[in-house]
């Protein structure tokens, strides 16, 4: 079985191809060939399928064996995958995911892909929607995670975001990352973000619910963008440098949140056969 390997700022990814091959989700197989010291190992499996009403499809399984809505490190590779790979012959074109149907712009470098623009549409921000235990928004707002209370934004851009800009200790934040995750004010977990803003740029640590710590989250890098203009850290309508343990994206939230734009890299590491 034929397989590629991405990686979006360090966020890898084993790819497989269900366009030219019959290929099932199988989130068993998934955790399996995660696995760093006994299979390929990834942060989560892409699965590019034929669309459904869109150029192409989707479906992400996280290293755990949950699938996830949205995964935009993710889905930057499938466009590269699919527009160097003949699946798709337009610069741009539309993805079905989970979350619905994204538009994808490949930048192109000597005929290849070098960086990927995607519309990752509005943020969600009432709270039953995002989801999280609470009704409306919950922008700024503290919430007690064994005995410490933080202060929290919480968005959603297909997938649950959870994201502080409070002062944390490394110490607290490396606890805090999976105690918020899997926080019951989070009915369906949550990815977190710990954030500082510094000279108008975002660097962000994340938490990736399924994954554990990651080099990068391409939503969340959109979700803590969406959070800091909120909260007026940083300017709406304008392209904000977001920094992450792998590299940087560039994030632009329209100012009537009806639109969020990432751009940044996917990068081909090998192929091969498993």
């Amino acid at each position: 079985m034929r397989f590629w390997k991405y990686h979006g700022l360090g966020n890898d990814f084993i790819l497989m191809d269900g366009v030219n091959e019959g290929l099932d989700v199988d989130p068993a197989w998934c955790k399996s060939a995660c696995d760093r010291n006994f299979g390929i190992g990834g942060d989560g499996v892409l699965y590019v399928l034929p669309g459904k009403g869109s150029d192409i499809c989707m479906r992400i399984i996280n290293a755990d064996g949950s699938e996830a809505e949205m995964c935009g490190n993710g889905i930057r590779c499938v466009a590269k995958h699919a527009f160097d790979n003949g699946m798709v012959s337009k610069e741009e074109f539309t993805v079905w995911t989970m979350a619905g149907v994204l538009t994808a712009k490949v930048h192109l470098d000597a005929g290849k892909v070098n960086a990927v623009s995607i519309g990752m549409g509005a943020p969600v921000l009432d709270g039953r929607q995002v989801p999280i235990d609470h009704d409306g928004r919950f922008i700024a707002q503290p919430l007690e995670v064994d005995g410490i209370s933080i202060v929290g934004n919480a968005v959603s851009m297909g997938n649950p975001h959870f994201i502080t800009f409070d002062d944390i200790t490394d110490e607290n934040v490396r606890m805090l990352g999976p105690r918020l995750e899997s926080h019951a004010f989070f009915p369906r977990r949550t990815n977190v973000e710990f954030c500082r803003v510094r000279d108008g740029r975002i660097y962000v640590k994340v938490y990736e619910r399924g994954a554990a710590w990651t080099l990068a989250c391409g939503t969340g890098a959109c979700a803590s963008t969406v959070a800091a203009a909120l909260n007026g850290l940083v300017e709406f309508d304008r392209p904000i440098e977001v920094s992450l343990p792998g590299g940087w994206l560039t994030i632009t939230v329209d100012g009537d949140l009806r639109a969020v734009t990432m751009k940044g890299p996917a990068e081909l590491v090998y192929r091969g056969e498993i």
